[in-house]
């Protein structure tokens, strides 16, 4: 299992995914599932994997090779977040068809291509997607129930990068405390709108100092809160 969260809001976009894959207890590993492909000042575009190592991973393989061919659609000459959503949605149905719906995907397709406005969707293992809006303004895939109550209480379409980013980690906080499936190191990427940029990535390990101090400072706090509410009257 995994967990990724990506968001879509005013001023550009966040992307957050952990890096555990686990086979049992016994075979636990970690592999990137946030894939940047970026043309410099025309697109910038992420793919977020969870689901089936091997399809997950043959779908990102693909779309690599395939990206350095321009006689064919792919990733860097499409016109459109969503051709390039469809593009996806295809490789991602073909793979799994190849190898058995047993081994499933579902993909999160971010970014921003020069014409368009950063937009974000949602890929299902049948090949088919939804997108983000004003009014759903972010994604999760794989473990995504310990960290959507976090979400769902703070973030809107209007609120500023650097605190969607929060709500990204504390959310991702959540669900590490919570599942043993769900691990770090987090792969971490902010992109502002028209920026055409990658530049912002960023690779978190138990030791990284902000999000150490957040999770001590989010796990007091509740702790806090809880022991001032009021006597229980029932």
């Amino acid at each position: 299992m995994t967990y990724c969260v990506a968001m879509r809001l005013s001023s550009g976009m966040i992307f957050v995914s952990d890096s555990r894959t686990n086979a049992g207890v016994d075979h636990i590993s970690s592999f990137r599932k946030l894939h940047v492909f970026q043309v410099d000042d025309e697109r910038t575009l992420v793919l977020q994997s969870a689901g089936n190592l091997a399809t997950t991973q043959s779908v990102m393989s693909l779309l690599r090779r395939n990206s350095h061919d321009n006689d064919q659609p792919n990733l860097l000459n499409g016109r459109s977040l969503y051709d390039i959503a469809l593009l996806v949605g295809e490789t991602l149905r073909e793979v799994i068809k190849r190898d058995g719906e047993e081994f499933g995907g579902t993909l999160l397709l971010g970014g921003q291509i020069r014409g368009e406005e950063p937009r974000l969707f949602q890929i299902y293992p049948q090949g088919n997607f939804i997108e983000a809006s004003v009014d759903t303004p972010y994604f999760q895939i794989g473990e995504s129930k310990y960290g959507k109550p976090i979400i769902d209480r703070v973030l809107r379409y209007e609120t500023p990068l650097s605190q969607a980013m929060q709500c990204a980690l504390i959310s991702m906080d959540s669900t590490l405390a919570s599942n043993i499936s769900v691990g770090l190191p987090l792969d971490v990427m902010v992109y502002h709108t028209d920026s055409f940029s990658d530049n912002e990535q960023h690779h978190i390990t138990e030791q990284h100092p902000y999000f150490s101090q957040i999770r001590q400072l989010w796990s007091k706090g509740l702790l806090s809160v809880f022991s001032q509410l009021p006597p229980l009257k029932l």
